[in-house]
């Protein structure tokens, strides 16, 4: 641990790494301190000197004397980076210590070689591994000299205070320049999402295989994110149960509504492990101690949907448009009569946050590549009646569809009692 006076401000730094390597300042987020920063130092100080700063007023750095800002953070990190570092350093800001860092490449370029901003919401933690780093000048290249990219998500008061630090800075989405990035999944990431896909199969089964008949939505709800939690989900996200002629209500939230024999329930579930997402979706038939199974119509609806999905994962695989994925199990519904009752897109891509690119939805033309991760969820719905999902995530590999959850596709129907 290190202490620095910049013009009578005292700065507590964490410091790990070989003196002469190039500098990485590590800045942490709202009501945090380097503490938070301190699971990235031992690999990030294999290859840089590692500072790890408590900002002034968090930590053991004393408060600035003067009003806090944006900008006056940026102003003593300059003239800290210009004591500990004779050329220009990696920043790496995690939450406000990416704005932080934004805003000091903007008002000092000369000492920000590159950035790596941490996303806030993995988790509620910090991913113990980097997922992008950005040069500013490639920032600027992409989108004009003078442009700032902030997260699509970001709130607007922080957005406000932003362009009173740089009120000459034309603001664009920094999804201009991440989306594609991100898109593409490496093996560790599509492992993390496999193992995901698997934990959230595990608590299909589970409710499958439990009571149901008597039992409220928001009850079964409950009983899923616990589950998720159970079977390795570091959280529980959602917990769609639509039951009856709730099922045919794509985004259903669970209700006091008392779950019935002889009626559908459309379970789409999902939670966060690793920081990657799982969502998967199944459709059950509660048929009770009276045996009161489906009818030809719910079946003939099924098989469609069935087949409908199964059509969409075949036409997976590289350079094929995402809107020829949603074409493929639209026209099966289409031609079964049933088009005007699939009301969605086909899929969403999924990693990182539970809906990102890519989209299989019609018009996108963006061809699929190898990595890619996404649903594949057609549905079928009678309003006031009944409707079924199914919904895989797969990954676009060299030979198409390497599907994900492994769970049957099948009806389930089950006595719930």
């Amino acid at each position: 641990m290190t202490d620095y006076t910049i013009d009578g401000q005292v700065i507590h730094t964490i410091q790990q790494g070989q003196p002469t390597r190039q500098v990485a300042l590590l800045i942490h987020g709202w009501s945090s301190s380097s503490y938070a920063m301190s699971p990235l130092l031992p690999l990030l100080s294999q290859r840089f000197n590692c500072l790890a700063v408590d900002l002034p007023g968090y930590g053991q750095s004393p408060p600035l004397p003067e009003r806090t800002t944006i900008a006056a953070y940026a102003d003593i990190l300059a003239k800290l980076i210009e004591e500990v570092s004779d050329g220009p350093v990696v920043m790496i800001g995690h939450s406000m210590g990416g704005m932080i860092s934004m805003t000091l490449a903007l008002r000092y370029p000369v000492l920000v070689e590159r950035m790596v901003l941490l996303c806030p919401t993995i988790s509620g933690r910090l991913s113990t591994r980097i997922n992008l780093t950005i040069s500013p000048i490639t920032i600027m290249e992409r989108v004009g000299l003078g442009s700032l990219l902030v997260s699509d998500r970001l709130y607007a008061s922080f957005l406000l205070r932003l362009q009173e630090v740089v009120p000459d800075a034309a603001f664009g989405l920094a999804s201009m320049v991440l989306s594609g990035l991100r898109a593409i999944k490496d093996a560790e990431e599509i492992e993390l999402l496999r193992q995901a896909a698997h934990a959230a199969d595990r608590v299909v089964a589970a409710i499958a295989g439990g009571r149901l008949v008597g039992r409220s939505e928001n009850d079964v709800a409950r009983e899923v994110f616990a589950r998720l939690v159970d079977e390795g989900h570091d959280s529980a996200e959602f917990a769609i149960v639509g039951s009856g002629p709730n099922s045919a209500s794509p985004h259903h939230e669970a209700s006091t509504r008392v779950i019935r024999a002889g009626e559908p329930i459309v379970l789409d579930i999902g939670g966060r492990l690793g920081g990657y997402h799982s969502d998967v979706t199944r459709t059950l038939w509660v048929k009770g101690d009276a045996d009161a199974g489906p009818d030809d119509e719910f079946g003939h609806l099924y098989d469609v949907l069935q087949r409908a999905q199964a059509a969409g994962c075949a036409a997976v695989r590289p350079d094929v448009a995402c809107e020829q994925i949603d074409a493929a199990a639209r026209s099966v519904i289409a031609g079964a009569g049933m088009g005007d009752q699939f009301i969605h897109r086909t899929g969403h891509g999924i990693g990182l946050e539970g809906h990102e690119d890519p989209y299989m939805v019609s018009g996108n033309e963006e061809p699929l590549a190898v990595g890619h991760a996404f649903s594949v969820e057609p549905g079928i719905y009678f309003a006031g009646r009944h409707g079924a999902r199914i919904e895989d995530i797969a990954v676009c590999a060299e030979s198409g569809a390497d599907m994900l959850n492994l769970s049957p596709r099948d009806l389930y129907v089950v006595r719930g009692t």
